[in-house]
């Protein structure tokens, strides 16, 4: 090898180390400025759960928008004009008026849990959606997870089948903790 091919190989490689650099620090700055348009753009996409003493206690930012969950308060349904309803939601230490416009879940009604997205205006909870129960024992997890802080949830009882209703054998054998287990024992 003569004088001159050598630096230049030194030459080169000095250059490629350089470019690998170069893709490096310009991965790191897409991979940067990737991240932070996702938050951006998530900021709003993002509703925090709060229950009605929550509400009280920590008033949100005006025009926050944010998830309210509690138990219906029984009698506390209104139906307005059109397909405007009010009513008021409980945790059982606070309750917070709540206006909604617009069609409510079947399943919705007094005494059972729901979840409802909107912002307050002038002391009242405008929802923008409204979710229900979907069979005779859910409650959304927010609303078990605050009733249990409070002390006041209790776990829902389940049912069994008769006997002969189901298989594999849990449903056939009687048994004390089984509301029919006198009709699987004595049975016609």
């Amino acid at each position: 090898m003569d004088a001159t091919a050598k630096p230049g190989f030194r030459g080169m490689k000095g250059l490629k180390k350089q470019r690998r650099i170069q893709v490096i620090v310009l991965a790191f700055v897409a991979l940067t400025i990737a991240t932070a348009l996702i938050g951006y753009a998530m900021r709003d996409g993002i509703n925090f759960f709060r229950s009605p003493t929550q509400v009280l206690e920590e008033p949100p930012a005006p025009g926050e928008v944010f998830r309210i969950g509690g138990l219906v308060e029984v009698g506390s349904i209104i139906r307005g004009q059109s397909e405007t309803v009010s009513f008021r939601v409980t945790d059982s230490n606070a309750t917070v008026p709540v206006t909604f416009t617009g069609i409510l879940p079947d399943l919705f009604e007094e005494g059972q849990g729901m979840v409802g997205t909107g912002q307050m205006q002038d002391g009242v909870f405008v929802a923008s959606e409204i979710l229900a129960k979907h069979d005779e024992t859910y409650m959304p997890q927010e609303v078990i997870d605050s009733l249990k802080a409070q002390g006041i949830y209790k776990e829902p009882v389940k049912e069994h089948a008769p006997a002969g209703a189901c298989s594999p054998d849990p449903c056939n054998r009687p048994d004390a903790q089984h509301p029919w287990a006198r009709a699987a024992v004595t049975g016609p």
